[in-house]
């Protein structure tokens, strides 16, 4: 009987043992630790992923992750406001549904301030870009969206674009000018970089002198330059452009100094139901998954595979979350003062 007892004992202590937490499995490291994910995983089978990207970029890098692991990526797609609102909501009803999350930096930050996110440790984090990880933040930039001047090649010869913001200043530019509605964001950035006096004095000129269209939306905005109605947009997103570009249409851009860019991020949940599947995908997302994004046309952070352009700046989006209010009020008060 004490025999017995004095077994039960040893297993109940080797399964406690064995029993990994989330963090744990987070922190391994070690030249095992991709097999101790893969092993871990394949037993889990499935990985969860709440994701805004497009949805045919999601199911690319969903279906590579499948083929070379043979586990089943679930994907929820949806706005980065959606996402941000479902985590919180599933979490604070005791639901721990969700592995992953990729989405816009300004939702990963609030997720981050909900708690929600595990902080991990992994080698693929060595080839990104240095502003890609932050000491103690959970979520790894994974992607970016360089703010592209846009312009109509048919209205615009790509020798007449303009060099710097300095140069919108300049009459001919009267009427063509557009920007999108929410870019607060992109402002603080520029401001940040030149100067805040400087920046207000400057744009609050280009306005007066030449107006602005303020449209709602990134994509709008890009057809509306293809269609030559804002003939020259301050704040598409660099890969739509390329996008479009594939398709032939009368569109080029030009990235004016300081270069900006919109960080997207990934991260783990701390409450992870999957956490092997989960650490494995997001190693997955910053290495492989960095080139099937490059090859549809996205901006990853991984230097083995792409170049970024020198001086590029990422929004803070610690800070816009903290400041907001007074750059969006501040952005509206200028460019929309002017708005056609």
């Amino acid at each position: 009987m004490l025999r017995l007892f004095a077994i039960i004992v040893c297993l109940v202590v080797a399964n406690a043992a064995s029993a990994e937490t989330v963090a744990d499995i987070a922190n391994i490291s070690g030249p095992n630790r991709t097999q101790r994910l893969i092993d871990g995983a394949k037993k889990e089978s499935v990985v969860s992923l709440y994701s805004s990207a497009v949805t045919d970029d999601s199911n690319a890098i969903a279906i590579a992750f499948e083929k070379k692991y043979g586990v089943k990526v679930q994907l929820w797609r949806g706005s980065s406001e959606d996402i941000l609102r479902r985590a919180i909501t599933e979490h604070r009803g005791g639901r721990e549904d969700v592995d992953v999350a990729e989405t816009a930096g300004t939702e990963m930050e609030g997720l981050r301030r909900e708690q929600l996110l595990q902080e991990i440790s992994s080698p693929v984090f060595a080839d990104l870009i240095p502003q890609a990880v932050a000491p103690h933040r959970p979520w790894v930039t994974s992607r970016l969206s360089i703010f592209t001047a846009a312009f109509n090649t048919t209205l615009i010869k790509p020798d007449d674009a303009p060099k710097t913001y300095e140069d919108l200043i300049d009459p001919q530019w009267k009427g063509k000018l557009g920007v999108e509605a929410d870019d607060g964001n992109w402002f603080m950035s520029v401001a940040g970089a030149m100067g805040e006096d400087k920046a207000v004095a400057l744009f609050r000129k280009i306005v007066a002198v030449n107006g602005m269209s303020v449209r709602k939306g990134h994509t709008l905005l890009s057809n509306l330059v293809v269609a030559g109605e804002v003939p020259l947009a301050l704040t598409v997103y660099g890969y739509r452009i390329n996008e479009l570009k594939t398709k032939a249409a009368p569109i080029d851009g030009t990235v004016l100094p300081p270069a900006v860019a919109l960080p997207t991020g990934i991260a783990v949940f701390a409450h992870a139901p999957h956490p092997y599947a989960a650490a494995l995908f997001m190693d997955f997302f910053l290495g492989d998954g960095q080139r099937i994004l490059a090859e549809r046309g996205n901006v990853p952070t991984n230097r083995t595979v792409q170049e970024l352009p020198p001086g590029l700046a990422l929004v803070d989006v610690a800070k816009f979350l903290d400041e907001g209010e007074k750059w969006t009020k501040l952005f509206k008060e200028i460019f929309a003062s002017g708005a056609q």
